[in-house]
């Protein structure tokens, strides 16, 4: 556990648990649900367990497990069981199976898995990150996308490095087919280009600036448009089921993100533990590569940057539906009655 010094949840937020307890609900999709669920069970919430991830990709989430906000929240009533994420296409596959019923992930690999039938829905924005890039090793002669071509790139599917590759090489004339993709998780990305086995990586902070800090790989292509949102997202049976509890969750998030804003050192240090990272990496991560004052109400800008990139995902032949079922999970990935409330 963090040494780091636990901030005392604000009168507000259990002002705002307690008006739950006496509603018995949130307001939005499934509250009566969770009513009715709560009621069969005997206890103050609909479920007696929950399930989420953390991740090293999603500062926030560091915030809202080592201060135990969503522990306090809830009390002893519920277990709150943690996951770590090793990348969006890991969290996705705890979606998928059931193993968490919270996961964060980029957008672009939210909607990817909505797209491929995965029943997701963004409830929460943790960042607006500049977290992927192409990066090469420090003795590489290649500076520009267009020298990629014939060359083995490492990337994770379904994840926003890999579509950041795809935009990549669409912008510099390129297709997947002109190079040899190595799908791998990140971490192994790194192994490979510092090994020399793929002569580039399409990477992820904070193993991105570790690679800079500590093997000298070079940054050769950034494009922050190229990134896409930090979405929290929720199974559709927890939604329904346990909204009571979707909106502890939402609460937790935008409370570490006011605690996150003002304190960015305190931050730094959780994911510098967490990562294993020199502290100084993970402050260049925090301020300079992971806005976190962003808006936590997922909505027009969020779908807007999916709409721009679900023509890429398509044309990767990655998605049995293709555009038809892009365009479904775009007009359906999003539940904004958690962040709302929680931001009012």
């Amino acid at each position: 556990m963090s040494a780091i010094t636990r901030r005392i949840i604000p009168a507000t937020a259990l002002a705002g648990a307690m008006a739950l307890l006496l509603a018995g609900c949130v307001q939005g999709e499934g509250s009566g649900e969770a009513a009715a669920n709560a009621d069969s069970e005997g206890g103050k919430w609909s479920t007696s367990e929950l399930s989420i991830d953390w991740a090293t990709y999603n500062p926030l989430s560091l915030v809202v497990k080592d201060q135990g906000l969503i522990e306090e929240a809830l009390g002893d009533d519920v277990t709150v069981k943690w996951e770590q994420s090793a990348g969006s296409n890991k969290a996705n596959e705890l979606l998928r199976s059931g193993s968490v019923d919270v996961g964060s992930t980029a957008g672009s690999a939210a909607l990817f898995a909505r797209a491929n039938g995965s029943p997701i829905k963004v409830i929460d924005i943790y960042s607006q990150p500049e977290w992927s890039a192409i990066v090469v090793g420090k003795d590489s002669e290649i500076t520009d996308v267009a020298q990629l071509k014939g060359k083995s790139v490492a990337a994770t599917k379904g994840t926003d490095p890999y579509f950041f590759l795809l935009q990549s090489l669409e912008e510099a004339g390129l297709t997947l087919d002109d190079v040899e993709v190595q799908n791998v998780q990140h971490a192994d990305g790194r192994a490979l280009l510092d090994g020399g086995s793929v002569q580039a990586w399409s990477g992820l902070d904070p193993i991105m600036a570790a690679a800079e800090s500590e093997s000298g790989a070079k940054l050769i292509y950034r494009n922050v448009d190229f990134n896409t949102y930090g979405f929290l997202n929720a199974t559709e049976e927890f939604i329904t089921d346990h909204a009571d509890v979707a909106q502890v969750v939402v609460d937790a998030y935008e409370d570490a993100r006011a605690w996150a804003l003002e304190h960015p050192e305190e931050t730094a240090a959780l994911l510098a533990d967490a990562a294993s990272i020199d502290p100084a990496v993970a402050e260049t991560v925090i301020s300079e590569r992971s806005n976190l004052d962003v808006s936590g109400v997922p909505g027009d800008a969020q779908v807007q940057v999916l709409q721009k990139i679900a023509p890429i995902i398509a044309d990767s032949g990655d998605v049995s539906g293709g555009q038809e079922a892009l365009d479904a999970a775009i007009d359906s990935i999003v539940d904004d009655t958690f962040a709302r409330k929680a931001t009012e």
